[in-house]
């Protein structure tokens, strides 16, 4: 039979689990909506950011112009972003998790993107956030298919 400290410290561990995916599906509906403006703030000051042909970026000004970026490019057409299949463990006040990504694109036509998002998280201050972010593509509807 657990003991009260073990009990709590099950639920921290599922409670931090559960902010983990609230921040990761945050991130993606933000990408999805194109409101690139937002997504530096779910990042900490040293992150590094890596998404297919952007190269790695770290630290919050670079966070911040890489999606500035990004934006540019997305030219105002919005896209169905989802994150699934989360695979999430949690040592401390760090976190590693991955992701199964799907980008869904309606014009031209339909195209799609498969990738994987391999993530650190840091919990600062009882909140947490983006250590490291990187996007790799895994499959897509077309070969030279964006992002």
């Amino acid at each position: 039979m657990m003991n009260i400290e073990e009990i709590e410290k099950r639920l921290i561990a599922l409670e931090d689990q559960e902010e983990i995916k609230k921040l990761h599906q945050h991130y993606v509906g933000l990408m999805g909506n194109l409101e690139f403006d937002k997504i530096p703030e779910l990042f900490e000051q040293d992150a590094i950011v890596e998404i297919r042909n952007h190269g790695a970026k770290q630290g919050l000004q670079a966070v911040t112009e890489l999606f500035s970026e990004v934006s540019k490019r997305r030219k105002g057409i919005k896209e169905g972003h989802m994150a699934i299949q989360p695979d999430i463990s949690i040592e401390g006040e760090t976190a590693f998790g991955t992701w199964l990504i799907y980008i869904l694109f309606s014009k031209p036509s339909v195209q799609w993107v498969q990738g994987v998002n391999e993530c650190e998280y840091v919990k600062k201050n009882g909140k947490w956030k983006f250590r490291k972010l990187k996007f790799t593509r895994t499959n897509a509807s077309q070969a030279d298919m964006f992002p």
